[in-house]
């Protein structure tokens, strides 16, 4: 199983980077020829990630997409993922499923206005999580996990094959956008590896709660949880990167990274 990072930004575009968006990769059989392949789902596609994801994978061979919650640094570039899927020169791809908060048709049909021509419906096939209830994708299982956020969000505990032993089953988790809760404890556990939000800065942001964790509320769940890698992610561009690192460091002794465009994390 494989992370790969399209965008990284947190709240915004920033010079560097695109707003939020992961692929999550793994070997595994095709349901229908039983040949083996390579499955590929979306987690989030937020302002400008389409750019890059069109560099790091192939948009219309999506397997599935899973949507941590609503905000537009997570979801506006669907509408316009739709525009590519629908209008290719080889016609229209066939639907792909995204898992989602509840409302998210409703939310994109917004985003998208009242032009025909943008309609989403006929290139999604919306699914509401259910907490706590398995998503199985070819060879990956998404477990949606209720997470702290101002809008309903979810963070997603994902086990496939390792790359090195197919084998063996590892997991990674990735918070979407949440403060420390329940979740993120849930979420952190055992995990080989946490992708984790760390948007807000300790002392700058202490009177904001229930909405961003910091880079050392994100190395202590990390620690707690016994997570055998920490990746920082969702950094906005008014934040001084090392900075967030270093808070997290005093927090967590493991093995610890930025999150950048195109970097790709092997389990």
């Amino acid at each position: 199983m494989r992370l790969v990072v399209v965008g990284c930004a947190g709240s915004f575009p920033g010079p560097d980077a695109a707003a939020s968006g992961y692929l999550v990769q793994a070997e595994g059989p095709d349901e229908r020829t039983g040949a083996t392949r390579t499955w590929t789902v979306l987690m989030d596609l937020g302002n400008g990630a389409l750019g890059p994801l069109q560099r790091l994978a192939d948009p219309t061979a999506l397997d599935a997409i899973a949507v941590s919650h609503l905000h537009s640094d997570h979801v506006a570039d669907l509408v316009v993922l739709n525009v590519l899927r629908r209008y290719r020169p080889g016609g229209p791809c066939p639907p792909v499923a995204v898992h989602a908060p509840e409302g998210a048709a409703e939310r994109l049909a917004l985003m998208a206005g009242k032009d025909p021509a943008t309609e989403v419906s006929g290139q999604f096939a919306f699914r509401t999580w259910e907490p706590g209830v398995p998503v199985v994708v070819g060879p990956l299982t998404f477990v949606p996990v209720a997470v702290e956020h101002p809008v309903p969000a979810f963070g997603f505990r994902v086990t496939g094959p390792s790359d090195h032993d197919a084998a063996r089953t590892v997991t990674l988790a990735y918070t979407g956008d949440t403060d420390e809760c329940p979740g993120l404890t849930e979420l952190a556990d055992g995990v080989d590896l946490l992708l984790a939000e760390a948007a807000y800065l300790e002392g700058r942001d202490d009177g904001l709660r229930g909405v961003h964790l910091t880079g050392r509320r994100a190395g202590l769940a990390a620690a707690a949880g016994g997570a055998g890698r920490l990746v920082l992610t969702h950094i906005p561009a008014w934040n001084d990167p090392e900075e967030t690192l270093a808070e997290a460091r005093a927090a967590y002794a493991g093995p610890l990274d930025l999150a950048r465009t195109g970097d790709v994390h092997v389990l």
